[in-house]
């Protein structure tokens, strides 16, 4: 079984640099790690493979100045490849655009499946996967939780607000997975190492067929006005008991029509 999962590598949340003031998006000139949403679906594709008796994991991701950090990471999971699309036209592409670098990028190869996280943890579009999958005339199934495979097709209990749906599609197909559905393995001493020696395959837009003006601002269909800090979180009230703490208390939440 073979698999291609979607990556994104991101600045690191903890210290995740300045923001461009021209283009008012961030500046991702940094080292990239790899999204932590994303290491769900390289664990849960690896499991899979796993399952199936063989088979390979490729990841897929798009990022500038050829940047690897992140892809290193996940290789060092146990993927066995991975395709890198770098390209400066790319710079300040919207969701679609990024759908359509990658699903060009998934198209060269013949994947028996196509996972994804729902959403990245610096874009929170969540429509990427959903778009590839139109691009690439798959069929497509959402914020799985969990993931049967055989016999050329797929089941998949689908997360809902009320527990879950059953689902079931032909493969090949793109599924996006949910933050938690498993536990994704740490990378070990000898996967690091191994890491540094396996292949990635460095892509332009050239390489594609993809039009510079098609993607990246050029091709954007958005454009960022302004960027303002998030408000400040009031401090909430403060009530000491006297008493009549409880019936404050019950008040409050009466106001706030909670009861």
């Amino acid at each position: 079984m073979d698999v291609i999962v979607c990556v994104k590598q991101i600045p690191d949340p903890a210290d995740p640099g300045e923001i461009n003031p021209e283009t008012k998006t961030l500046k991702r000139d940094v080292k990239l790690i790899l999204d932590e949403s994303d290491s769900y679906g390289v664990e849960y594709a690896l499991q899979l493979v796993e399952s199936a008796g063989g088979g390979s994991v490729t990841l897929v991701s798009m990022a500038p100045n050829n940047e690897t950090s992140g892809l290193r990471t996940a290789l060092a999971m146990g993927a066995e490849s991975a395709m890198l699309i770098s390209d400066d036209a790319l710079q300040g592409s919207d969701a679609l655009s990024t759908a359509k670098t990658l699903a060009a990028a998934i198209g060269r190869s013949n994947p028996d499946l196509v996972m994804a996280a729902t959403e990245s943890s610096d874009g929170y579009t969540g429509t990427v996967p959903e778009q590839i999958a139109a691009l690439l005339d798959l069929p497509s199934v959402t914020f799985a939780k969990e993931i049967t495979v055989g016999d050329g097709a797929l089941t998949v209990k689908r997360q809902t607000e009320a527990g879950y749906d059953v689902v079931e599609c032909p493969l090949p197909a793109v599924v996006s997975v949910t933050a938690g559905v498993v536990e994704p393995r740490y990378p070990s001493f000898k996967g690091i190492m191994a890491a540094k020696n396996k292949p990635v395959e460095e892509l332009s837009c050239a390489d594609l067929g993809i039009e510079p003006t098609a993607v990246g601002w050029a091709g954007g269909g958005q454009e960022i006005l302004d960027i303002v800090e998030a408000p400040k979180r009031e401090a909430g009230e403060k009530i000491e008991d006297e008493g009549d703490a409880h019936e404050r208390i019950v008040a409050f939440l009466d106001e706030l029509k909670v009861l």
